[in-house]
């Protein structure tokens, strides 16, 4: 009951595009030129969404368009995996910006969340090996045989699983805020923030409400449903596959995290070979972002050695 209390407070058609398309196929030799660069303009616009973090596109994943943000000009390529709910934007700015100096680093919108949509986020069972293989695709499209990944609480899980299913192109792994399996102290904090109006945070609501807006309850009641449904089968996630791993691993955490206590981190970093820990004594679930230098600095030098 602790728990889930310190979860709940913690969570807490365009006019002038069709008239310039209108003024070419009449022939009109006012301004062609204009009309041209009109067209291409939004044409390049409706690729894609601006970004203030990175430059964005969409990769087109079988018929789904994937928003992916991407910073960096050279170095290791580094894919950052975002959590429930989460965006390359909402969850991984400060990575984007803050690694790009070594590293050539992308994230995206997972499917069916941010700017992934439509369709919205859905939850079969193998949802976080979908997940992976978005990933991995999303890599392959953009050129990359090899790469390292940072995942974030769900993307941390479906990390594991892509670097246990790709262990070829998966070269030094850093995971925080996951969990290789759900039991009940679990599920019962994540019941303690259904409801998104009463139980979250400010700050949390000021992050998701302007990516969701009505969807964010029926999206989040959507996630809690799910780790039930994992409970009911069990309640692994990726045991098996966190203890297969072979690549170099860097384990992170808050030592104060009410979403994933301690006893997670601590069994990935005792079970997954050649893995190590590092704990943030006063930090909660988003290390990443209250202490995005020191971070930073740690994942930075880790894919350095």
């Amino acid at each position: 009951m602790r728990r889930a209390t310190c979860i709940a407070r913690h969570i807490c058609t365009n006019g002038a595009l069709r008239h310039g398309a209108l003024a070419l196929a009449s022939g009109s030799r006012a301004a062609p030129s204009a009309a041209m660069a009109l067209l291409q303009s939004r044409a390049a616009s409706s690729a894609a969404p601006m970004s203030s973090v990175g430059e964005a596109q969409f990769v087109n994943l079988g018929g789904h368009k994937m928003f992916v943000v991407r910073n960096g000009a050279a170095g290791p390529p580094v894919v950052c995996m975002p959590g429930a709910m989460g965006t390359a934007e909402t969850d991984f700015a400060a990575q984007l910006k803050g690694l790009s100096s070594g590293h050539q680093v992308i994230s995206f919108d997972p499917r069916g969340y941010g700017k992934s949509r439509p369709p919205v986020r859905d939850w079969p069972a193998n949802f976080y090996e979908r997940d992976a293989d978005d990933t991995h695709a999303i890599m392959e499209a953009l050129g990359f045989k090899k790469y390292n990944i940072v995942g974030w609480s769900d993307g941390a899980n479906a990390a594991v699983l892509l670097a246990a299913k790709r262990p070829e192109a998966v070269q030094k792994l850093v995971i925080f805020g996951g969990n290789a399996w759900v039991e009940q102290a679990d599920i019962d904090s994540y019941e303690a923030t259904r409801d998104v109006k009463a139980n979250w945070s400010k700050r949390m609501l000021d992050t998701h409400l302007p990516v969701y807006g009505d969807e964010l309850q029926p999206m989040w009641d959507g996630f809690c449903d799910a780790m039930q449904a994992i409970m009911a089968r069990g309640g692994d996630i990726c045991q098996n596959e966190a203890k297969a791993l072979t690549c170099p691993t860097f384990v992170l955490a808050g030592a104060k995290d009410p979403i994933v206590p301690m006893n997670h981190p601590e069994w990935f970093a005792k079970n997954i070979p050649n893995a190590r820990l590092h704990v943030f004594p006063e930090g909660k679930h988003n290390i990443h972002i209250k202490y995005a230098n020191e971070f930073n600095k740690l994942v930075a030098n880790f894919l350095a050695e």
